[in-house]
């Protein structure tokens, strides 16, 4: 996906502890379809597993505090999550990929407990990439949430916390699963992944058009 925007490493924190049909090329009216099986998207293999138990069709993103692609596409996906049909839920899952962004994921457990994600999301992206904050540690992260106003104290004990812990190990097995392989990744409903793209606007364009599909799927299983 745009040559694997940023790759993924092994993350050796956690070694040794976690281990279709093609598309037509109409759809049913007739029309042809605007992305095609094997070249924007594929489809994974069964069982499938959604990253939440809401129980509604989802668009999960796979991102990182670390990761300037990410900062970039932060905007393009706040017009997706709008832009989803009702029915559908647009959720972020931290990569913990590398030794270097497990501090940021653990910052985001932290911050979507203590229920801040939503105004400090962007301001995150912008202190990083566009003020060039030094923030990279587990320290850096918490001196951030703390400008923002939250307790740093708390922060930093859900932040090391075994919930986070627990929360790291079964993302990345998650994210292993699924196959995604850079970020920001998108996975649609636990089934579908958006595999080659051109630029950030046609990354979200799939992400909306498999997330309709998706939602006539699951309506006409009954899901």
């Amino acid at each position: 996906m745009m040559k694997h925007l940023a790759r993924l490493r092994a993350l050796t924190l956690f070694a040794g502890l976690l281990l279709t049909a093609a598309c037509t090329a109409q759809s049913s009216a007739g029309a042809p379809t605007p992305y095609t099986e094997g070249q924007q998207y594929v489809t994974l293999p069964g069982p499938h597993q959604r990253y939440s138990s809401e129980g509604k069709v989802e668009v999960v993103e796979v991102f990182s505090y670390g990761c300037i692609h990410c900062a970039e596409f932060a905007p393009v996906a706040e017009k997706l999550k709008a832009q989803l049909p009702k029915g559908v839920v647009f959720k972020l899952m931290p990569a913990p990929f590398s030794a270097e962004w497990l501090p940021f994921a653990r910052a985001y457990y932290a911050a979507d407990k203590l229920g801040v994600v939503d105004r400090t999301h962007m301001a995150l992206f912008k202190a990083k990439f566009a003020e060039h904050y030094p923030i990279n540690t587990m320290d850096e992260l918490a001196d951030f949430y703390a400008r923002e106003g939250v307790d740093r104290a708390e922060f930093m004990r859900i932040a090391t916390s075994d919930e986070a812990t627990t929360k790291l190990k079964a993302d990345l097995a998650l994210a292993q699963k699924w196959g995604v392989d850079g970020t920001p990744g998108i996975v649609v409903d636990g089934k579908y992944r958006i595999t080659q793209v051109q630029t950030l606007d046609e990354l979200s364009a799939v992400a909306q058009w498999l997330a309709k599909r998706a939602l006539d799927e699951a309506d006409k299983d009954g899901k």
